[in-house]
């Protein structure tokens, strides 16, 4: 099972979303993409006409932060992951299909007061869960440690699922969440805020391999 170090996207501008993933491209695989309508969070970004012809070379997965997911992801043609919250599907059946006509592949993202009871039963057909670990709508939050426990309890239940955390990381809680049982990190702030960008992602490397490593070595 691959570490990875996810640089999380939160922009309101094609440009910026160029600039970005230019600032990051060569040090990591995957870049993560948050998208909000002002509706299911409040705040809004970039949305489907600036999602077409990303860069290549790197792996993308899309952070739905809207409601009514499905008609979002249908629009989207590529073989990207989208990661959807829980809280926001209506029909499984409408987004399976949706993610289908999409030529993409299906995460499920749940928010830290919703229970993993109400993802259990979609599991077998997700290839990712990402667990946010803030309440989603802006960059910079604090981390809640609370959300730990849920990360275990998914690793104990799926010890080889793709288990992503997102929301307030940094080396302190990439260390913490890795521990628990995260092996993705999704990070913003502690990347783009910073002036080095390599060594902003090095330093979340080594927390990462180090909470792993004291939890699964």
């Amino acid at each position: 099972m691959a570490l990875e170090i996810i640089p999380a996207v939160l922009v309101k501008t094609k440009e910026e979303l160029l600039e970005h993933i230019s600032r990051v491209r060569n040090y990591v695989n995957i870049i993560h993409i948050d998208i909000m309508d002002n509706k299911f969070v409040p705040n809004f970004t970039i949305g489907i006409k600036e999602l077409q012809e990303l860069p290549s070379g790197l792996r993308y997965e899309i952070h739905w932060m809207v409601q009514k997911p499905e008609g979002w992801v249908a629009k989207v043609k590529g073989p990207y992951l989208h990661m959807v919250h829980v809280e926001a599907v209506e029909s499984w059946d409408n987004l399976a299909n949706a993610v289908k006509e999409s030529g993409g592949r299906l995460g499920v993202a749940l928010n830290p007061e919703t229970s993993l009871e109400k993802i259990k039963p979609h599991l077998k057909n997700v290839e990712k869960i990402l667990v946010m670990s803030v309440h989603p709508g802006f960059y910079g939050q604090k981390y809640i440690p609370d959300v730990e426990a849920k990360i275990r309890e998914l690793r104990r239940m799926l010890p080889k699922a793709e288990i992503e955390v997102d929301g307030g990381i940094n080396p302190e809680t990439g260390l913490r969440a890795a521990g628990a049982g995260a092996n993705g990190l999704a990070a913003a702030s502690s990347i783009f805020a910073k002036p080095d960008a390599e060594k902003a992602i090095e330093d979340l490397k080594n927390a990462l391999k180090k909470g792993w490593g004291e939890s699964h070595g």
